[in-house]
């Protein structure tokens, strides 16, 4: 029997937990649904019943019903979902098992697909999973899975020397429909990683026979390989001049995103002072605060000149978050995983014995280096630092809310922890995610005008950053630090570590 009493409960919570009055009914609406699907009072729910009404949904109407998500965080909030992980992590498939990184191309050949299967099962536990789905996409995709679909009927990881021929010469080339072939820039790497593949299993087939039907000879010769030193030199020169074409306008971006977050904390605070349907002005151009239906915390605006309309909250916080983005990647030169994984807990202090000298640190936990690491901080960045804490209290009443990351490497949930780069998406607090990273500074390029000397414009990335990042000098005395530098000679990227074989060749 269903109470209204439960049904005062869950919309007691959601508002308790900052749910906006519209998603809160959305939710209600969803789980009156379910509880009318299933048969069993809203306490009784479980999350499967909410997955089968979202995939039923889905299948019936082709996309899914808003308020979905909101149901599942109100009956969370309620308590009624006691040991349930958040929806986004309930959906999210996360890694997948080797036999599907394998079986998504669909090699027809049972005796090679069980070679591969195996073989990346033992590489699995020395790589992390981005470097295990790169292998399987490169062994299963676009080596067997290739010669099957242009030799069909191959039955053997002996490939005859015509077939090994015609796969080399596909392979150099890649062609998309509507567009001219162009040379693949990876040719070596795959190489490398097909050759290891056929060589590892002739050295694991000398301790263990179950491998030796697969020990035959490698379609890529040795000197197949040899262009991997030229090739490194040749990418290590174009980072250099990455690093020559963007330093001179490090400053210009940076004073970029500096007044963008000045005009729209500006614009911000005088549009939250305007009466809806009201006009103001505000440096030399007119605006009118335009009236938005259930949506109580929005501000948006509309230019009189030119019609463009615009929520300046959400803008606002886009411009403050590219200051803070910018300012932290060039004081730092952090990796884009690394900046996104920075946290409240990671800002520490150390006291040097000889000279008591207090010295802020922050901590990088481990990336791509497997390494971590102590930062200092700067006074510039320590103040960047500030900024974001300041507002992130201010907004949340006094505390920094907890958001769990997404790792989109290793296709894991982390922990929820307190996290500097974090907005409400909703009514949730979310990590920001890389592509809004992106976004952002390819607004404050825009904004910036920054071309190269041809006057075409230029394009940051994160890593550019990491790349053009100052040295800066740490205290005597201080523990482990490791700070990345610039110099005349940009730093050249860490090798990545290979399979035995690949080195012997």
């Amino acid at each position: 029997m269903v109470t209204p009493e439960v049904f005062d409960r869950i919309e007691r919570a959601g508002i308790r937990c900052g749910m906006p009055a519209k998603s809160v009914r959305q939710g209600l609406v969803v789980i009156t649904k379910v509880v009318l699907r299933t048969g069993r009072p809203p306490e009784e729910l479980v999350g499967d019943d909410i997955v089968a009404y979202r995939t039923w949904d889905r299948s019936r109407a082709g996309r899914c019903q808003k308020g979905e998500y909101a149901a599942w965080d109100l009956l969370r909030d309620a308590d009624i979902f006691r040991n349930e992980p958040s929806l986004k992590e309930v959906l999210l498939k996360g890694q997948w098992p080797t036999t599907e990184l394998v079986d998504r191309h669909a090699i027809q050949c049972e005796h090679v697909r069980d070679a591969l299967v195996r073989y990346l099962d033992e590489r699995r536990p020395g790589l992390d999973y981005g470097s295990l789905r790169n292998l399987a996409s490169i062994l299963a995709g676009l080596f067997w899975a290739d010669v099957e679909r242009h030799h069909p009927g191959i039955e053997s990881l002996h490939l005859p020397n015509d077939v090994a021929a015609d796969w080399k010469v596909r392979l150099a080339l890649i062609t998309k429909p509507g567009q001219p072939p162009r040379a693949r820039r990876s040719l070596l790497h795959i190489y490398t990683q097909v050759r290891s593949f056929y060589l590892d299993i002739q050295e694991w087939a000398t301790e263990d026979p179950s491998w030796v039907p697969h020990a035959v000879p490698c379609p890529i010769r040795a000197g197949e390989t040899d262009g991997q030193v030229k090739a490194r030199k040749k990418t290590i020169a174009t980072m250099h001049q990455r690093v020559r074409d963007r330093l001179p306008h490090l400053l210009q971006l940076v004073e970029a995103a500096e007044r963008d977050k000045s005009e729209q904390a500006a614009l911000l605070n005088v549009a939250k002072a305007t009466p809806v349907g009201a006009t103001f002005l505000h440096d030399n151009a007119e605006y009118i605060r335009v009236h938005i239906k259930n949506s109580a915390d929005r501000v948006v605006i509309r230019e009189v000149a030119t019609g463009t309309q615009v929520d300046i909250v959400r803008r606002e916080l886009e411009a403050f978050y590219a200051w803070a983005i910018i300012e932290t990647l060039r004081h730092t030169g952090v990796r884009l995983e690394e900046l996104l994984g920075i946290t409240h807990l990671a800002l520490v202090s150390y006291r040097v014995p000889a000279t008591g000298e207090v010295v802020p640190l922050l901590q990088i936990v481990p990336s791509k280096s497997n390494e971590e690491r102590l930062l200092v901080v700067s006074p510039e960045l320590a103040s960047v630092f500030a900024s974001i804490v300041t507002r992130l209290r201010a907004d949340n009443g006094g505390t920094i809310p907890l958001a769990a990351r997404y790792d989109t490497t290793e296709r894991l949930v982390e922990a929820p922890l307190p996290h500097l780069f974090q907005h409400k998406l909703a009514w949730r607090p979310t990590v920001l995610s890389g592509t809004t990273v992106y976004k952002m500074l390819k607004q404050t390029l825009e904004l910036a005008s920054v071309t190269d000397a041809a006057g075409q414009p230029l394009h940051y990335t994160p890593h550019d950053f990491r790349r053009i990042s100052p040295a800066r000098p740490s205290p005597a005395g201080c523990p482990s630090i490791s700070q990345p530098g610039y110099s005349a000679t940009p730093r050249s990227p860490p090798r990545r570590p290979t399979s035995r074989s690949s080195r012997k060749t």
